[in-house]
Parts: structure tokens; C-alpha cells; sequence
């Protein structure tokens, strides 16, 4: 009884003592407005608006809506449980609109309160420039190997168009730019795009920026994604442990996978409060079951702690979190 009117009143304090207020949904935003710039016919435009909960109990996205078809919007997660992370994912629609263009997102909200959440996009789509395929798209790449990408980019209007350079921040992405046209007003090139063989293992999304002789949009951005895939992969990538007592214990489960047969050498977090089930001799496999531990002490509040794990296949895992919510008496 005690344990219910404590998290009661944590709970108020953290979603607000007025429901109505609907600011409690908006401070999960990272931020409610993005500008795509000018934009090619046909790129690939996409922004996420990135949430997380903050709160103690369950979110859940009822709905978004769009004010313009040329602004498609979808959720990512509907339902995040505390410290997980979500998306509203707006793609603007560069095939079947020109021009000047915005829209507003309408995000709605059933848990635990009803609430409503404005995002707003706007952008300008060239009927210039025509990237075709509208992006650079990886896909899936095991780690270790190259891979490489063409694209193909025209310009109509002037035959003196040119592209000077191309940009992009990611060291392990490169390109190589060829002119395979100019004439009757129409200029072609072909954007070669290598991904490097030592490239890190998780998910990437970057713009190479192609830079122009056009002094009043010099810049047209071209979407570069993929997934690294890692030997090893940790779910979930994050753990939460729960809303628990000072002295109790809660176990949960690591799922561990290889893409070969492997032996988990150690398991291991930056500080206390958390023990791991894992045997020094197991037996070389393709998928590990590691029982995570949380002994919660004394002091009330959020806990975090960063858990590495430390396998046989010569290939680095990415570190994960682990959470816990102490309640004090």
C-alpha cells in the first residue's frame, strides 16, 4: 500500500498536476520544427522527430496526421515504456510536389493522458535537379565488408551547370564524381559512393552535399544510409529494470546473437549493483542467454549503469545501458 501511494505521487510529479496542460507531451521532443532546405526531384527526404519518456509510466502514440500531402508522417515505437526512445517520421514527398512546401504534424496522444503535439516541416522541391534512385541505400552490410553505391544526378535549364565538389562528414564514406553529359541544356553525372570495409557496425544516416556553380542554391543534399551489421548484436539495446524498492532484486534477460558460433568472455558494468549469469566454461554458440541482476540500494532516484560484453570473435560489442528507479521509503 505504502509502495502504490509513493509511486502515486511520483507519478504526478513527473506527468504534471494538470493533464490538460499537454506539456508534458511536448517536453519529450527533442525539438518540434525542421527545415529540409532545397531539396532535388525525387531525393529522399526524411527527419525524424526524435521522443523519449521521461515519465514513469507508459506512453503511447495514438495517431499523427498531416495537414499536406506533400509531408507523409508515420510513428516509430507507439508504445515507449520509461527512458525508451520513439520517432514521428516525416517524408516529404519530392516525386509529386514542386516548389515552396510545408506541413504540420499532428501528433496525438491516448496514454497516459490525451494530448496533442504540433511538428512542423517545410521545404523547397527543385524541378531542376532529378536524383535517380532518389538516395544512397546501403542496406544491410556485414562488418568487415566494402560496398558501393551509383547514382545518377541531371540537371535541365543550363548547360553550364556544374558540380565543384562533394562533401560529406562520415570518413568512412567516399565518392567519386563523373560527367556523362552536357547538351541541349541538359547536363548528367554519375555520383560513385563507397562505404569502407572498416566502417563501425550499427546504423548510419548522413547527406553527402553536392556543391554547384549555382549562386542561388549552390548546395543539393543526397541521403546516404545503411546498417553496418555488427558480428555480435546485444536486445534489447537497452534494459530497463523497473520501478523498484531499496533491497530488491530484479533479474532480466540478454539476448546475445553471432553470425558464427562464440564464447562470451566477460560481462561487466562501470560500477556496482549489477551481477551477470555467465559461465566461464560454456560451450562455443550461436546465441547466449546472459541473466542481468539489479540489487537496488538504499539511496532513491534514477540508476544508470553501462554494461559491456566481451566475446571471442575478435569483434568489439557496443556498449548498453541499463536503468533502474529506486523509490525511497
Amino acid at each position: 500500500m505504502l509502495r502504490r501511494s509513493i509511486l502515486a505521487i511520483l507519478l504526478t510529479l513527473l506527468v504534471g498536476l494538470s493533464a490538460s496542460a499537454e506539456d508534458w507531451a511536448t517536453e519529450m521532443f527533442q525539438t518540434t520544427a525542421h527545415d529540409f532546405g532545397p531539396v532535388a526531384r525525387g531525393a529522399k527526404a526524411e527527419f525524424e522527430f526524435l521522443l523519449s519518456n521521461i515519465y514513469v509510466e507508459d506512453v503511447h502514440i495514438a495517431a499523427v496526421r498531416s495537414s499536406c500531402g506533400c509531408t507523409d508522417a508515420r510513428i516509430k515505437h507507439p508504445t515507449l515504456k520509461t527512458h525508451e526512445k520513439g520517432a514521428i517520421v516525416a517524408t516529404f514527398n519530392t516525386q509529386a510536389f514542386l516548389g515552396r512546401k510545408g506541413a504540420t504534424l499532428t501528433v496525438t496522444f491516448d496514454k497516459p493522458f490525451h494530448a496533442q503535439v504540433q511538428l512542423h516541416v517545410r521545404g523547397y522541391i527543385r524541378n531542376d535537379v532529378l536524383l535517380e534512385p532518389g538516395s544512397v541505400e546501403f542496406g544491410g552490410v556485414e562488418q568487415g565488408t566494402a560496398a558501393d553505391k551509383v547514382i545518377s544526378i541531371s540537371h535541365t535549364g543550363r548547360n553550364d551547370w556544374k558540380i565543384l565538389d562533394v562533401k560529406i562528414a562520415n570518413p568512412h564514406i567516399s565518392a567519386e564524381l563523373e560527367e556523362t553529359g552536357r547538351d541541349g541544356g541538359r547536363v548528367s553525372y554519375q555520383l560513385s559512393v563507397h562505404l569502407a570495409k572498416d566502417a563501425p557496425p550499427g546504423y548510419f544516416k548522413d547527406h553527402l552535399m553536392l556543391l554547384t556553380n549555382d549562386r542561388h542554391s549552390s548546395e543539393v543534399p543526397i541521403l546516404v544510409e545503411g546498417q553496418m551489421h555488427s558480428a555480435v548484436t546485444v536486445s534489447p539495446a537497452s534494459l530497463f529494470m523497473g520501478v523498484v524498492e531499496p533491497g530488491q532484486k530484479v533479474t532480466k534477460q540478454l539476448v546475445v546473437r553471432g553470425n558464427k558460433p562464440f564464447r562470451v568472455l566477460s560481462v561487466s558494468c562501470d560500477q556496482g549493483c549489477l551481477e551477470f549469469g555467465t559461465s566461464a566454461d560454456q560451450k562455443p554458440k550461436s546465441v547466449h542467454l546472459i541473466p542481468v541482476t539489479f540489487i537496488a540500494g538504499k539511496e532513491s532516484g534514477k540508476v544508470v549503469r553501462t554494461i559491456r560484453i566481451v566475446t571471442d570473435l575478435g569483434n568489439s560489442v557496443p556498449p548498453l545501458s541499463a536503468c533502474a528507479v529506486v523509490l525511497g521509503k
